[in-house]
C-alpha cells in the first residue's frame, strides 16, 4: 500500500514521517530528494548550469540556494524549466524506493498532493493539519525565515480545507510531539488492520 503524507509548511510532516519510520515503515521525503538532485546528480547539475548559468554556483561548486529562491522560484517560467530538470529524476528515485521497499505499507512525504492533483497515485492519503498560527511559528523557528515569507508560502499552497478534502486520515498537530506520535501509532494500527478503541 502506497501512502501519501502531506501538509502545509510547518505542519509537522517530517516529525510524523520520523515516527512512522520508527515503527518500521519505509519513508521517502520527495522534497529532500528534489533538493539533493542538483547536488548529487551530475547530469541534472550540468543541465541546470547549461540552462541557468554558473552564477548559481557557490565557490565550492555547490548550488547557491538563496539565489535559486530569489531568481528562479519567483519566476514561473524559470521555475517550470527547473522542475522539468528535477522532477523526472525525483520520479525515478521514488519509483526505485517503491520497488525496493519491503515494509507492509510505504510512505511518500510530499507537500503538494492537492496542488498537483496527484491524489490518485496513492492508496491512502494522510494530511497533517494544524492552525496557521502554529505553521508560522514552527516554520519561522525551523527555517529562520520572516513571518511574512512563511505567510506567502502558506498562501501559495492549498488551503487546509482543500487538503483535508482529499484525506483518508487527518492528524491534528496543534499539540505536543507526544500527541502527534500517539496519532501516528493509531493510524499505523489501522493500516495493519488492528482494531483499536477510538
Amino acid at each position: 500500500m502506497l501512502v501519501g503524507l502531506t501538509g502545509g509548511i510547518g505542519s509537522g510532516k517530517s516529525a510524523a514521517g520520523k515516527f512512522f519510520y520508527e515503527l518500521g515503515i519505509d519513508v521517502i521525503d520527495a522534497d529532500e530528494v528534489a533538493k539533493k538532485v542538483l547536488d548529487d546528480n551530475k547530469k541534472a547539475k550540468n543541465l541546470f548550469i547549461d540552462k541557468f548559468g554558473s552564477e548559481f554556483l557557490n565557490k565550492d561548486k555547490s548550488i547557491n540556494r538563496d539565489l535559486l529562491r530569489t531568481k528562479i522560484f519567483k519566476n514561473s517560467d524559470k521555475k517550470a524549466l527547473l522542475e522539468s530538470i528535477v522532477h523526472p529524476i525525483v520520479r525515478e528515485e521514488i519509483s526505485s524506493f517503491i520497488e525496493q521497499s519491503n515494509s507492509i505499507y510505504k510512505i511518500i512525504m510530499v507537500p503538494l498532493i492537492f496542488e498537483t492533483k496527484s491524489q490518485d497515485f496513492y492508496d491512502k492519503i494522510i494530511v497533517i493539519d494544524c492552525d496557521e498560527k502554529k505553521q508560522i511559528e514552527r516554520a519561522s523557528v525551523r527555517d529562520g525565515k520572516l513571518n511574512e515569507d512563511i505567510i506567502n508560502i502558506i498562501k501559495s499552497q492549498a488551503s487546509r480545507k482543500e487538503r483535508i478534502s482529499i484525506a483518508d486520515q487527518v492528524i491534528n498537530n496543534n499539540k505536543s510531539l507526544d500527541h502527534l506520535k500517539k496519532q501516528v501509532i493509531k493510524i499505523h494500527q489501522k493500516f495493519l488492520g488492528i482494531k483499536i478503541d477510538e
